[in-house]
């Protein structure tokens, strides 16, 4: 059933994903990499709201735009394929030791995580951009590592949580224009303790945990497997910590000033756009 927003035809996600010929994760995977585009499915978002923000839909447009590109469907899953961090090492044809070491020193990130059965978490990366780091950079694919990375690794470093949580949170505030939807998605990396020594008001801390958004849809069926997942969520090397803070002040002094009534509005039922009569 399409239904209509700001007068554009819009589809349901799980509609869209079976017309782009995409599994749900490729598709959430699309999504947040701006391969496929989405609007608000509501008015729940508006300014004074403090509904959480309304689930999003797949412009009618968008939708015949990629279908109608060169070799659709293929050529959209290739641009989300990921791999593996051995899958890495065979694109650029070197061994999986070498290739666990550029990953850990963030030579490219990850754009995506599952846990295992051991309850480790297992990073996923994008083809396209492995294959670019490897053209972009062949001097690191060979001979010794590069005295400054031997000895962050050395030291225990391991970049691939932070930079997938940074990836994360400015996807998410590439997707909304609201200066407290933008400041939910910097504290939901936070750990509470940074958060409430930021965001001192407890009205604040309510209405960002209600526009709280889903960092990712891992499964997790152990107590083990929660706690992976709960540390690659949250922010914990003093720096990355710092880095939040400070923008996440930023965009609390920017939300009070443009939005201050938020904390004093009653909490929204968001309000669904027009359906309809034909079906798609």
């Amino acid at each position: 059933m399409t239904v209509m927003c700001d007068g554009r035809q819009t589809l349901a996600m799980g509609r869209a994903a079976r017309e782009l010929e995409l599994r749900s994760g490729e598709f959430e995977l699309a999504v947040q990499l701006g391969e496929v585009r989405t609007v608000p499915a509501g008015t729940g978002d508006r300014p004074g709201s403090t509904a959480a923000p309304p689930r999003r839909r797949v412009p009618a447009d968008e939708i015949a735009g990629l279908r109608a590109e060169p070799g659709f469907p293929e050529a959209l899953r290739e641009r989300i394929r990921t791999v593996s961090t051995n899958e890495a090492a065979a694109l650029m044809g070197v061994g999986p030791g070498r290739a666990l070491r550029l990953t850990r020193a963030g030579c490219f990130g990850p754009v995506r995580f599952y846990v295992n059965r051991y309850g480790a978490v297992v990073w996923l990366y994008l083809a396209s951009e492995v294959v670019d780091f490897a053209e972009r950079e062949p001097g690191l694919l060979r001979g010794a590592t590069p005295t400054a990375m031997r000895v962050m690794l050395e030291a225990g470093q391991d970049r691939r949580a932070r930079q997938w949580r940074s990836r994360r949170v400015a996807q998410l505030m590439g997707q909304t224009e609201d200066p407290w939807e933008a400041a939910a998605a910097i504290a939901a990396v936070l750990p509470p303790e940074e958060l409430a020594s930021v965001a001192d008001n407890p009205l604040e801390r309510a209405l960002l945990r209600r526009l709280r958004p889903t960092l990712t849809m891992v499964l997790t069926a152990t107590p083990a497997a929660c706690e992976a997942v709960e540390r690659a969520l949250t922010a914990d090397e003093f720096d990355e910590v710092l880095w939040y803070r400070v923008n996440l002040a930023r965009a609390l002094r920017q939300a009070r000033t443009e939005d201050p009534a938020r904390l004093r509005s009653p909490v929204a039922t968001p309000t669904p756009c027009g359906t309809s009569p034909e079906r798609t």
